[in-house]
């Protein structure tokens, strides 16, 4: 009797717990996006229109800003005021230089042309025989480069689960392995440690229609 109630306690879990995680993680994004309401003026807020809170109302808005934002500076207006924008950001001293670290980051990740963690990689760490996943960000750079002899990358090993948080390695070209996985099935991968494995497909496995109809003949 106790074991069948392991058993169904057990499945419970194994329902409830993501959908309670997915629901905390959805209510805390969408509580934070509606802070953007504290811009509109004390006469617009939804309490003082409505008499009540909408959940939500504050996300439409950021999301609204972050569009008409990207659409205003894709004429040259748009871009001069955002030069002039960001040289004033950039002589205000400490400021200038958070801002210009988060900027050249967000440049690098979001970028259509970048090849930050875009491609998933198989290294071996914390030590020669111990393997993992890491995602590419890109290639040595400075005077780190003149000391480094050969083809390097830049990689970016996570932790698990929580890949918000990792190491920074230079590792040679030769001992990375680029993996036939996208970010998304890597991403789930490290942050189920290794549970929700990806779907593999045997390469040599795989039939050309073309060869073997050519091979009948």
């Amino acid at each position: 009797m106790i074991v069948i109630m392991r058993k169904y306690f057990i499945t419970g879990l194994l329902i409830l717990v993501p959908l309670a995680i997915t629901l905390w993680v959805l209510n805390l994004i969408v509580s934070t996006m509606d802070q953007s309401l504290l811009l509109l003026p004390a006469r617009w807020q939804p309490q003082v229109l409505f008499g009540f809170s909408i959940p939500g109302l504050g996300t439409i808005l950021t999301l609204v800003i972050i569009f008409l934002t990207g659409l205003a500076t894709q004429n040259f207006i748009g871009n001069k005021v955002v030069a002039l924008w960001e040289g004033l950001l950039r002589r205000i001293p400490i400021f200038n230089t958070i801002y210009s670290s988060v900027k050249q980051v967000s440049d690098t990740l979001f970028s259509s042309s970048g090849n930050a963690f875009r491609k998933a990689l198989l290294v071996q760490y914390p030590r020669h025989g111990s393997w993992t996943i890491a995602f590419q960000t890109g290639a040595p750079g400075g005077d780190v480069r003149n000391h480094l002899h050969g083809e390097y990358v830049s990689v970016y090993v996570p932790t698990t689960p929580n890949p918000t948080s990792g190491f920074f390695l230079m590792m040679p070209a030769a001992d990375v392995i680029e993996l036939d996985m996208s970010v998304d099935e890597a991403l789930k991968y490290i942050v189920s440690m290794g549970v929700v494995t990806p779907e593999y497909f045997e390469k040599t496995h795989i039939i050309d229609p073309k060869k073997s109809s050519s091979d009948a003949l």
